[in-house]
């Protein structure tokens, strides 16, 4: 008897340790976890399951790895924030799969994504026809955002808002997608009375307007 109660206080203490421990951690859809968050989680899961089969091991034992666990996760979401490189080696970016109506095979490949795969979200989205898709994005989630063409997208082909800038830093490829280059950005910006892209949080450009954040506003 005394066995199982201790079972019982231990699941209610780790099940309210985990809750805390993912409300530190912040808010994301399980659709949206990176590959870190899912090792940590699984990584914790498993410590937790262990903990509560082996009565006879002290709750240190797993308390000590979870805290670990926990430092490294915060100090990589907090590198996250400060740096859009390390967010993209961790987190991955999003890729264009159909680009004006195009589809690239070559940024499939890159991602081990098929034309199965391809269909089927598209079908998920209530798309039937690859002739209708003006843009779809691969997100690093693995979900696939879709941008249907219209009258007016067809008449401009900038007519998706890809950012130009993030966290300071000019997104080159996403230039080089809309035919633009890093001389041309930067003589926009000065118009507009910005003169250095590190100030600048977010820029992003559709059908001839920019929209602008600024750092820390």
């Amino acid at each position: 008897m005394e066995e199982y109660l201790i079972i019982i206080l231990r699941t209610l203490f780790l099940y309210l340790l985990i809750l805390l421990i993912f409300r530190l951690m912040g808010k994301r859809e399980i659709g949206e976890l990176s590959i870190l968050d899912l090792v940590v989680y699984i990584m914790i899961a498993e410590m937790a399951s262990l903990s509560i089969e082996n009565t006879k091991d002290p709750l240190i034992n797993t308390l000590l790895p979870i805290s670990v666990l926990v430092i490294i996760q915060i100090a990589l979401a907090f590198l996250s924030l400060k740096s859009k490189k390390f967010r993209d080696i961790v987190d991955g970016k999003p890729t264009i799969i159909i680009n004006n109506g195009k589809i690239d095979e070559k940024a499939m490949r890159s991602q081990r994504y098929n034309f199965d795969d391809l269909l089927l979200q598209l079908r998920e989205k209530d798309v039937g026809n690859i002739a209708d898709v003006e843009y779809a994005i691969l997100e690093p989630s693995g979900t696939l955002s879709i941008f249907q063409k219209n009258q007016e997208s067809q008449q401009d082909n900038s007519s998706l808002a890809l950012p130009l800038i993030i966290d300071g830093e000019i997104q080159e490829d996403n230039l080089t997608m809309i035919g633009k280059s890093k001389p041309w950005l930067l003589k926009q910006l000065e118009k507009k009375g910005y003169h250095d892209p590190g100030e600048l949080s977010f820029c992003s450009y559709e059908k001839g307007q920019f929209y602008i954040d600024l750092q820390n506003e």
